[in-house]
């Protein structure tokens, strides 16, 4: 279709009422967002996005919300043609096969199977199982074999080249990372979307919500800004899709989502496109707001609802969900013999594994009840303090969005919950004894230990100067590791735990240390990191997902080996590198002259 109207000219339409397929009343929403985008002479209308986003249904009256949303994000020229994929994961596609497949470990990694290409319908493939897996001699594994291939989509990392300097390496392998699924296939998991991206790596084929945001600085200091762009509209598109931004383009990832760095997301590519970025982004904005929050308006005093907890004063905060209770497709071995080792409801157990997975931090001490041991598991009890730190940034970036619109009841409005949040988070998690920011157990009324996640209310500027200077003398005393910033206090096995170091966790730590004139310790802290990876790269020549913080060497725990590529690792220390140019000198033998500097 086109059209001699300017460009990005917009308008909207409305429908509701309907019923469905058996009669009863169905309420749907319908924003169909239609742009003007530029292509020689011409001006194309592409739509935004089209498919309905089922909500929770809350009572009789309201059977389903759909929201018909966008097929395309149509500020960019050139986006390749994606629709919404489905929305059903392939432990419910294919139910008693699937979960066959997984508790009898044909493949050692259960992510495998999740991620697997099929060559029939799900209903067919079944009908073929049922019929056959009870004739003698049948063979589940050959049976997998013939109905199921490995994807195509995974990268393969190779090593560095003899000599080649770190950077030159990491420069290279954006475009070995960066992958394009815009073709949808309705015999995968994978979800398509419209543009390039850069996926972490390894057993990670995919896009990741909050690894992309570290990726992303250092597809920036690297001059990928292309990339960066590309990474931002294809969240936008998801959250145009689904209404949220989801945990990974997988169809089992979309009950959650990760942290929210979509608003700093925004931040960075305004820095480049200038203001009108926030303008252009602002319907993602509310959505993603909408997705945290939904629930906060009806919730009574000491009740919760999804990702809302409304206190016993009043205050709303925020903590991870998951709206699923089922063990995690890509993890549904593991999930199903941790439930089996309590005598807690299992569902119960699925949900704050889920829930935690939401928090990026899967697994460690912060969620465990008893400190150590998974089963104990309750990640719905805990605000959590670097979430509740991001919905600060969230609702700040909103009001500057609606101010640069020209609403300003609806930017004093945000403004207004941002500083209501910020009050909140420096009274309810400043922990006074423990001398630092720390997550709370809201329905036990108790501040948790200390974890790197306090420096978030540094990185964005919440926490008072006060704060800021007692938690980084805690960070000295308590955190600061021969390789950088560690993860918690505790050795435990689990990955999000000592002695691993995470490049998220350093990169929040310098900026939000420098934010507060912390300068010495935020270097300090810059360059033991880089060390960290130069010395590992120096010996395996890759770059890996995480680090042993005290033994110099890959880190390790969890639920999978330790995986090579990789994009935050490799976007953090890009950044750090264009922060501090004295870093992109350092060798094994200069970090060991220097000892890594003392802060």
């Amino acid at each position: 279709m086109f059209s001699d109207a300017p460009e990005d000219q917009s308008w909207g339409a409305r429908m509701v009422d309907l019923k469905d397929p058996d009669g009863n009343n169905l309420y749907l929403l319908q924003e169909l967002r239609v742009a003007m985008v530029a292509s020689s002479a011409r001006t194309f209308l592409i739509v935004r996005g089209l498919l309905p986003l089922l909500k929770r249904a809350r009572s009789r009256l309201i059977t389903l919300i759909a929201v018909l949303c966008c097929a395309i994000n149509a500020h960019s020229a050139g986006a390749q043609i994606a629709s919404c994929a489905s929305e059903v994961p392939p432990s419910e596609q294919f139910g008693g096969l699937f979960r066959d497949v997984q508790l009898k470990r044909i493949f050692p990694d259960s992510k495998t199977f999740a991620d697997l290409h099929f060559d029939a319908s799900p209903n067919a493939i079944l009908s073929d199982y049922e019929a056959r897996k009870l004739e003698s001699g049948f063979d589940l594994g050959a049976f997998v074999h013939q109905h199921f291939s490995v994807p195509p989509e995974g990268p393969t990392v190779s090593p560095a080249s003899p000599g080649e300097p770190i950077n030159t390496y990491i420069a290279r392998l954006w475009d070995v990372l960066s992958h394009q699924s815009e073709e949808i296939s309705s015999h995968s998991s994978l979800i398509p979307l419209p543009y390039r991206y850069v996926v972490p790596g390894g057993r990670f084929r995919e896009l990741y919500y909050w690894d992309s945001y570290f990726t992303m600085l250092g597809l920036e200091a690297d001059g990928r800004h292309d990339l960066a762009l590309n990474m931002l509209r294809n969240f936008a598109f998801e959250i145009d899709c689904y209404g949220h931004v989801p945990n990974g383009n997988r169809t089992y990832y979309l009950s959650r989502s990760q942290p929210p760095f979509f608003s700093l997301m925004v931040d960075m590519i305004a820095e480049r496109m200038g203001e009108g970025s926030y303008v252009t982004y602002l319907p993602e904005l509310e959505a993603e707001y909408e997705y945290w929050m939904d629930g906060s308006a009806i919730l009574r005093r000491g009740q919760s609802y999804r990702r809302v907890v409304r206190l016993n004063d009043g205050t709303i905060l925020n903590r991870y969900w998951d709206d699923r209770a089922e063990p995690r497709d890509e993890s549904y071995r593991e999930d199903v013999s941790t439930a089996r080792e309590g005598r807690r409801d299992p569902g119960d157990v699925y949900r704050n594994l889920r829930a935690a997975a939401e928090s990026g931090w899967d697994f460690g001490s912060r969620w465990l009840t008893d400190g150590h041991t998974l089963s104990t598991i309750m990640t719905t009890a805990i605000l959590p303090v670097d979430l509740n730190s991001l919905m600060v940034h969230l609702e700040q970036t909103l009001a500057k969005a609606h101010r640069i619109k020209g609403d300003g009841d609806r930017s004093s409005h945000f403004a207004a919950l941002a500083v209501r949040r910020e009050a909140a988070i420096r009274k309810l998690m400043w922990n006074e004894r423990f001398h630092a920011f720390t997550d709370y157990a809201w329905r036990r009324h108790k501040a948790l230990p200390v974890t790197a996640a306090g420096l978030f209310p540094l990185f964005l500027h919440v926490a008072s100067q006060r704060q800021a200077e007692i938690e980084a003398q805690t960070v000295r005393r308590k955190l600061l590791m021969p390789g950088g910033i560690a993860t918690t206090l505790v050795v435990t096995g689990q990955q999000w735990d000592q002695p691993n170091g995470w490049a998220p966790l350093q990169w929040i730590a310098v900026i939000g240390l420098k934010n507060y004139n912390e300068a010495q310790l935020a270097e300090a802290i810059a360059k033991r990191w880089s060390c960290e990876i130069i010395n590992v790269y120096q010996r395996s020549r890759v770059v890996v997902e995480k680090y042993n913080l005290m033994s110099g060497r890959a880190g390790g725990g969890g639920e999978y080996a330790v995986q090579v590529g990789f994009g935050w690792t490799n976007g953090v220390l890009r950044a750090l590198t264009s922060l501090y140019p004295a870093l992109s000198r350092l060798s094994p033998q200069l970090c060991e002259a220097s000892g890594a500097a003392s802060p």
